[in-house]
This record gives structure tokens, C-alpha cells and sequence, in this order.
């Protein structure tokens, strides 16, 4: 007994530590599943329904899948590969079309993740009273109360960090109160068994376009309570006359790898089993509480409230646009780093397009790893939102497409180290899957690559470096082979490629040479190689200097006569077009390529591209759109695009379109992203940019509150990253900065830029650039630009303020503004 007190006595601590506390909740339960919660531990998701009658928890295991290891790499494809290449640099791109798609587009193109069921809890509670239900991003904690017939009923649910399960507890006032049945159902086949108190759940994945299905998954449901548990079924258990009851939900399947299925099942289900029963119920939720909030609460935002902050959820995100509720927006980027630690940790499966939450055996394009722009933006949040270890994840099936992908290179275009194309799954496929127009991107392997440096930037972590160099070689490797002379240009282009998903004015198809996006992409694979040998002391000068070689034949960046930065090389942009992918302006964000202050004719042509674009598109694309408008260093325009994502699109349009009234909608009730359908990445996406907004550390320097909208007048975030391994804390007020505090992880020179000048021990006036390598910008080329341009290149820019400031390890020190 006094255990139990000390545990929860710890519980409540917990409970209390975090300041900001941000919570979804609804006045009723729901039947939908974007309206329902969302929970997980990265092994496990639960998607929580809230009902009374009827509770659901719909349940995924991140490595059901369907299918079993496969490759889809056209091994014969490169005997096509001149001539394809002399098509294009004759103009003919839709004859190379055609061939890439009868010789290098096979097949299969990419299983499913797949849901393993629900579970339900018949309760038979209806015509409740004081009915809530919510979820606490402080805890990751799932609460749902009510009074039915004079008892209050509580069930409080949780996915452990500290566990591979799900914990369901439930409880009733009143003795004996508390009966119930317990079943689970699959769309997939299913076999059931019942033993005692543990229902267990067999189930089988499914083949797809000729993959046979080889994974099982296995579920546990095992209860305990103070009252009796008794068998209805061989798939349904009852309890009866119990006042408390928990339930803990496991599963696993028999996959090892992505090459090795040999796993068992059973014995990796049963060992998660007697984990949880090895401790009590309090036990395994103050570990919970305890290791989140070692992730969650590393960073802070506090924005103003105003009477719309305390609606219920959907009613919030409806009169949003109405309201100066801009603790809605912390709310947001909070929901999307809850999501990430929820979706990926060190170990898993990294997050797919819908995080590790799905209830079908049919998602929207499979719920894969899309590699031309959403799994690369499910994790933009991971460094400047301090949860660097969460992309472990991504990091590792980069490793393991560094394996895969080497057949995709030699197979299909006849090179040394290794690619993968805009899509992969659990099985690492690298070749390219859907039709060329979607598919030939051989540059989506590359880009993976640049997250191995932006985690190095961010962490100064050189074990991570030397562990991973190979991997950023491989790729470096193979885009030395691709690179061609384009003779039209005499520079070094990749080809054939496409700009994601979008074709060039006049053109029938988007097959080309020299995308912008992948000069930019195979700027940063081959610099970064570059620097990541000096920082490991690699003495190879060959190798280094073919790097450079290759780095002075790339392509110089275009402006066209429509002042807008060139999607491709040829002057093909329509001012009108309002495409979903803006790929060119990957030198903007994610990457530093494009500066007001190192080459502002970019910078402007960037913004004139931009605004063609328009400020609404799908939901992800709206993530990237507040990451470009930070970038820009236009707090007002990145707001009013947050404003644009935060408009509720209602659950029952969870497809391809929607009725007029809700044809701008991008957010569910959940706060889930709509592209629509849901996809996460515009959740992780909104959530890095609204950090970029407050702290950017790509051009040289730390930039404090370098996009502040007008209307955020006051407020202050705490615990967000910047490369050098830097932390700050920032308070603002009247818009303006008012304090910082930096933490130095790394030590070395800080440069801080301000809006306003800065008072602090040890500042001094910056010099020259900056002599951290961590912070330093790019050499770009200048720009050539079009005769036709009629567009203003300069830059009306805030004046800046720059100082630098000696750190050592751990030392913190605090600045003000003047």
C-alpha cells in the first residue's frame, strides 16, 4: 500500500512540472476515425474513440505490412539508358517517357501498411451525462469520463514509452459497478483463441500485385480486475461486477528486417507481455510519464489566449479565423512534435505517411515512405524541435536503402554506390514505382542523404558522422556516375529525372534533364561529402577534388522572365500555375542555398515564385509554404498561410474531395492534416515552420525571432535547437526581443543576429564570416538571369544586428535586447 501512495504521489508530480499544458478535447464521443485520438508508443498506435456504449481502439504494429522482401528494380534498364538520354537533349522528351516506362517502371510498386484491428468494449452506458474525452500532450495520456446511471466511469488509456503495449484502465465510483465485454475484429483473416483472462489474435497480411504475404502478427488482450473475468466466446471475454479493470493490449510480428522474416511472433508478444505484468498498473504509468516528458517537455511556446482557447477542439479550430486565439498555433506545433515522439523512436520503424496510424487494408497510397517530399517533412521538426534522437529512425532505413538502393544504381543506370526513387516501404524498395511521371526521381535516395548532415549540424555529434559517412559517400558515389554533360547548356545535369510530380509549360510529360531541384539536392550531397571528410580527417584527395570538379560544372541557378526562380532550365514556368510542389525552392528550405543576404536576387526570385504559387494547396504543401514564408523572413505572410492550414475540414470528408463550403479545410477534428485524405507530413511540416519563425540558424549566423508575425505581440519559447549545437530560450514583448538564453552543447563561436541590438558579457561586434563551420552559408553561384525579367531582384530587408560570443561546453549565457 505504501508503494502504491509513494507511485502515486510520483504520478502527480509528473502531472504538475509541465507549465504549458496543451489538450484536445470533445463534449462527445465519436464514431469516426478522424475524429478520434491518436496514441503510440512507435511500436504501437491507437487510434481512441471515446464511446460509451461501444469503445473502439483501432490498432496498428509498425511492421505489419503486406507483401514480404521484394525489390522491384528493372535489372536489364541501363542498355536503354543513351538512348533515353539522347531523346531528351533532343527535345523529345515523350518518346524517353515512354521507353523509361516500359524498361525501367516494373513493378511491384510498393506494399501497404496495414491496420492489425480493434479492439471493442461493450459497456451498454448510454444517455451519459458530463461526457469528456481528451488527450493531454503533456502526458500522452488518453482520458474519457462520464456518469451513466449515478456512477462516474473513467478510462484513462496510454501507449508506454517504457513498454511495447497498450494500457487500457477503467474505472467505476461505485463497488461492483463496472461490466463489460471484451473482443477484437480484423478486416484481415483472423484467428481467435480465449485462455483464462488473455485473448489472443492471430492475423495474416495479404498479398499484393504478386507479392505473396508472409507476415503474421500476433495480439494479446490480457485483463485483470477486482471483479470476475469469464470467457463468452472463443474471441470474447467478459467483466463482470468489478469497480476497476485494466487492460493490456500487445502485439508482434515475425519481422526481423527487411530481408528476414524468420522472426517469432509469439515469443516477441510474450516477452511484452510479461513486461507488463512483471509490474503494477502505477508502476508502468509513472515510467511512461516520466520518459515522455523527457522528450516533451525539452521545449516550450507560449502565445496569447483569448476566449476561443477554451472551446472544444473542432469548435476551436472552426472559429479560429475568427479569433486572436494564438496559443492554437503552440497548440498545433506541440500536436506535431507529440506526434513524432508517439510515431518514431530510436529502434523503430520510421514515421510512414500517416505517422503509424491507419484502419485500413487499402490506405491512401499505401501509407509508404514517399521520398520526393512527405518523409523527408515528417521529420523537419526532429532537430530545431530538440528531438534529434527520433530521427534515428529515418537515419536507419537510410542505411538500409544504402544496401538496396545499390542495385537500383547498377541496374538501372549503370553506377557505383547506390539510389532510391520517390517512394520505398518496410521492404526498402528502391526502384521506381506508379509511372515515370510520378516515379523517375533518382534523386529521392540523395535527399535522404542530407539528413544525415543536418543531424551532424545540429548535434556536432561525430560518432553519428563516422558511423554514417559511408552512407552519405554511397550517394555522393552515385551522382558522380549520373552526372552527364548536358551539350544544350555545357554543365553537369542529372538525367533522365522529373521535378516532382510536375511537368514544365508546352510539355507533355515532366521527363528532363537538370531539374533545379536536383542540382540543388546534388549541391548538398557532394558539398557536404566534401565537408564531412575534413571533419573526420578522410585524406583523400582524388576523391575530393572530382568532388569539386563535379560542384563547378553544376548547373548556376535560373531566374525567368517572369522574375520567378526556374523550375527547370528551360524558362517553362506558368505565373498561373498553383502546383501542390514548389521542388525548385528546395534551396530555400530544407536546404540554405537561397540568402537575402549572400545572393539576393535569389532570394527575391524565390519570393516572385512564391507568390505565383498562391497561399492555398494541399495540407502538407502549406507545411512547406510556412517553412518557405519563415525562410523569407516574413512572419505575417508564414501566419496567414498556419491561418490557411487551420481551417476544419469535417471527418466525414476523409477522401478526394469536398463539398464548396469546406473546400479550403485542412485540418480534421483530430487535428490530424488533410491533404485530404490525411496525411501527417502537413503536421510535422506546420511544426517545424512554426519554430523557423522563431529561431534560424542555416545563413550564418543564430537568428533570433527572425519571422515574428505582428499579431504574436508577446510570448517566448523555450528549448528549440540550432546548428552548433546551440539551445535557446527566447522571451519577446511589444514584438520585440526582450531576452535569451543560449545553451552551448558543443562550445565554440556563437554568432547571434538580431533586429535589435543586444547587451551581454562577452558580445562583440561580428566580423567577417562567422568561423564556425557549423553556421557558415554556402558559396553559391550567382544567378543567371532572363533579359525578359522585369521584376525588382532587391530586397527591401529589417537591418540586422550580429555579434559573436565565445562559448565553451555547457557554458549558457544570456543577452537582452537594447
Amino acid at each position: 500500500m505504501r508503494k502504491t501512495l509513494i507511485l502515486l504521489c510520483t504520478v502527480c508530480m509528473f502531472l504538475t512540472v509541465n507549465a504549458q499544458e496543451h489538450k484536445l478535447w470533445y463534449s462527445k464521443p465519436t464514431e469516426k476515425w478522424l475524429e478520434a485520438l491518436p496514441l503510440g508508443n512507435s511500436k504501437l498506435g491507437a487510434m481512441v474513440y471515446g464511446g460509451t456504449s461501444r469503445e473502439e481502439i483501432q490498432l496498428n504494429e509498425e511492421t505489419f505490412w503486406a507483401g514480404s522482401p521484394n525489390q522491384n528494380v528493372a535489372r536489364d534498364a541501363s542498355k536503354c539508358l543513351d538512348e533515353i538520354r539522347k531523346l531528351i537533349f533532343e527535345g523529345k522528351e515523350q518518346q524517353a517517357h515512354e521507353m523509361l516506362d516500359r524498361h525501367f517502371v516494373r513493378g511491384p510498386h510498393g506494399m501497404s501498411y496495414l491496420t492489425i484491428g480493434s479492439v471493442f468494449m461493450n459497456f451498454n452506458h448510454n444517455e451519459v451525462s458530463d461526457y469528456r474525452r481528451e488527450l493531454n500532450l503533456s502526458t500522452a495520456l488518453n482520458t474519457t469520463t462520464y456518469t451513466f446511471n449515478g456512477v462516474k466511469y473513467k478510462r484513462t488509456v496510454f501507449t508506454p514509452l517504457t513498454e511495447k503495449a497498450v494500457v487500457i484502465r477503467i474505472e467505476a465510483d461505485k463497488p461492483q459497478a463496472l461490466n463489460f465485454s471484451v473482443s477484437h475484429l480484423c478486416p484481415l483473416e483472423t484467428k481467435h483463441s480465449v485462455n483464462q483472462n488473455v485473448i489472443t489474435a492471430t492475423i495474416k497480411n495479404k498479398s499484393q500485385e504478386g507479392v505473396p504475404g508472409k507476415l503474421t502478427a500476433e495480439l494479446k488482450i490480457f485483463i485483470t480486475s477486482d471483479g470476475e473475468t469469464v470467457p463468452l466466446s472463443d474471441s470474447t471475454l467478459s467483466v463482470k461486477n468489478a469497480s476497476t479493470a485494466t487492460l493490456y493490449i500487445t502485439a508482434a510480428t515475425n519481422f526481423k528486417n527487411y530481408h528476414d522474416i524468420s522472426g517469432n511472433a509469439s515469443a516477441l508478444n510474450e516477452a511484452a507481455l510479461n513486461s507488463v505484468k512483471s509490474k503494477t498498473y502505477y508502476e508502468i504509468l509513472a515510467q511512461h510519464i516520466k520518459k515522455y516528458q523527457e522528450q516533451y517537455n525539452r521545449v516550450k511556446l507560449v502565445l496569447p489566449k483569448d476566449n476561443n482557447s477554451g472551446r472544444e477542439t473542432d469548435k476551436r479550430l472552426a472559429y479560429f479565423y475568427k479569433s486572436q486565439d494564438y496559443d492554437m498555433v503552440s497548440l498545433i506545433m506541440q500536436y506535431g512534435r507529440y506526434l513524432l515522439i508517439s510515431s518514431s523512436q530510436p529502434g523503430g520503424q520510421p514515421a510512414n505517411l500517416q505517422g503509424i496510424w491507419n484502419n485500413s487494408i487499402n490506405p491512401a497510397w499505401d501509407s509508404k515512405y514517399t521520398i520526393n517530399i512527405n518523409a523527408e517533412m515528417n521529420y523537419w521538426p526532429a532537430n530545431i524541435g530538440n528531438l534529434s534522437d527520433n530521427e534515428l529512425p529515418l537515419i536507419d532505413m537510410v542505411n538500409d536503402l544504402s544496401i538496396t538502393g545499390k542495385d537500383a544504381a547498377t541496374s538501372l543506370y549503370g553506377c557505383s554506390g547506390w539510389t532510391a526513387h520517390h517512394n520505398t516501404d518496410l521492404w526498402r524498395i528502391t526502384g521506381p514505382v506508379d509511372g515515370t511521371f510520378w516515379g523517375l526521381f533518382p534523386t529521392g535516395g540523395p535527399w535522404l542523404t542530407t539528413h544525415i548532415w543536418q543531424h551532424y549540424l545540429f548535434t556536432a555529434d561525430k560518432e553519428f558522422l563516422k558511423k554514417n559517412f559511408s552512407v552519405l559517400k554511397g550517394s555522393a558515389d552515385f551522382l558522380l556516375d549520373f552526372l552527364q554533360n548536358d551539350p544544350r547548356y555545357n554543365c553537369l545535369v542529372i538525367v533522365p529525372s522529373v521535378s516532382p510530380e510536375h511537368g514544365p509549360l508546352g510539355k507533355t510529360t515532366p521527363v528532363t534533364a537538370g531539374t533545379t531541384m536536383d542540382n540543388q539536392i546534388v549541391f548538398d550531397v557532394l558539398t557536404s561529402t566534401l565537408k564531412a571528410m575534413e571533419m573526420l580527417d578522410i585524406q583523400d584527395n582524388a576523391y575530393a577534388e572530382k568532388i569539386k570538379n563535379a560542384v563547378k560544372k553544376l548547373p548556376e541557378m535560373r531566374i525567368g522572365k517572369y522574375g520567378q526562380l526556374q523550375e527547370w532550365l528551360s524558362d517553362s514556368d506558368d505565373p498561373k500555375d498553383e502546383h501542390r510542389h514548389i521542388s525548385h525552392l528546395y534551396g530555400l528550405y530544407p536546404s540554405n542555398q537561397i540568402s537575402p543576404y549572400t545572393n539576393p536576387e535569389l532570394f527575391c526570385a524565390a519570393a516572385n515564385t512564391l507568390k505565383q504559387r498562391g497561399d492555398m494547396a494541399t495540407g502538407w504543401s502549406l507545411g512547406w509554404k510556412i517553412n518557405f514564408w519563415a525562410r523569407m523572413l516574413d512572419g505575417n505572410h508564414a501566419y496567414k498561410i498556419i491561418s490557411n492550414m487551420l481551417k476544419l475540414l469535417p471527418a466525414e470528408f476523409s477522401g478526394f474531395g469536398a463539398p464548396r463550403e469546406y473546400a479550403d479545410g485542412r485540418t480534421y477534428p483530430n487535428l490530424f492534416d488533410a491533404h485530404p485524405p490525411f496525411q501527417i507530413d502537413g503536421n510535422f511540416g506546420s511544426a517545424a515552420g512554426i519554430l523557423e519563425m522563431l529561431l534560424q540558424s542555416h545563413d550564418g549566423a543564430v537568428h533570433l525571432l527572425p519571422a515574428l508575425p505582428d499579431v504574436w505581440k508577446e510570448g517566448e519559447v523555450a528549448g528549440v535547437k540550432a546548428r552548433g549545437g546551440f539551445e535557446a530560450d527566447i522571451k519577446w514583448a511589444d514584438g520585440k526581443l526582450s531576452s535569451a538564453k543560449i545553451t552551448s552543447h558543443n562550445g565554440g563561436i556563437l554568432r547571434l543576429r538580431s533586429y535589435c541590438p543586444l547587451k551581454g558579457k562577452g558580445l562583440k561586434k561580428a566580423k567577417g564570416e562567422v568561423k564556425n563551420v557549423f553556421l557558415q552559408s554556402p558559396d553559391i553561384k550567382k544567378p543567371i538571369i532572363s533579359s525578359e525579367n522585369k521584376e525588382n531582384l532587391k530586397p527591401t530587408l529589417k537591418t540586422v544586428y550580429e555579434y559573436d560570443l565565445q562559448t565553451v561546453k555547457g557554458g549558457v549565457y544570456e543577452v537582452s535586447g537594447i
